[in-house]
């Protein structure tokens, strides 16, 4: 326990000095100071959550690595809302529906959201990894420093657990 209040004191006092730096350099990639706010927070809400040893040497790259991985999963959720319009813009037959389609694409979109919140800590690291920043088995494995065979299977696992939950919902 004492580790843990350790560790929420270095991550508190990197948040005081170093939060407006941190704000800056994710608006500057992304031009929305409201999203940049939404990012920075999210990457100290992780910290605080995390189980890994943090000092105060390895916070500032574990916080820019994690800053930098959600601005990919925000373009990467952004680059699939755009090819998804730039297809209803395409394909006049759907123009008709075009308002209950792009309704239906955010549920879908908050549907798999909620999915991969009941995943494991493990699976949902593994997953948000292979989906949302497009790394392979392998890449994973060696990021995190786990058996190819442990991070397949839990890959596999969490994708079975994503199909069932969605086919579940929209039953």
């Amino acid at each position: 326990m004492k580790e843990h209040s350790h560790a929420f004191s270095i991550i508190s006092e990197y948040y005081a000095g170093h939060r407006d730096e941190l704000v800056g350099y994710v608006e500057r990639q992304l031009q929305s100071a409201a999203v940049a706010e939404d990012i920075v927070q999210d990457a100290f809400l992780r910290l605080l959550r995390s189980d890994k040893m943090i000092t105060p040497v390895t916070l500032p790259g574990l916080v820019y690595t994690i800053a930098q991985r959600l601005i990919y999963d925000y373009w990467r959720r952004r680059r699939s809302a755009d090819e998804f319009e730039h297809y209803l813009t395409s394909h006049p037959q759907t123009q008709a529906n075009d308002v209950a389609t792009i309704y239906s694409s955010s549920e879908m979109m908050q549907l798999l959201e909620r999915g991969i919140v009941r995943l494991s800590g493990q699976q949902r690291q593994l997953y948000s990894m292979n989906v949302f920043e497009g790394m392979k088995v392998k890449e994973i494995s060696k990021a995190l420093q786990m058996n190819y065979k442990s991070v397949e299977y839990q890959l596999g696992e969490a994708r079975k657990e994503m199909r069932t939950y969605v086919a579940q919902m929209l039953a």
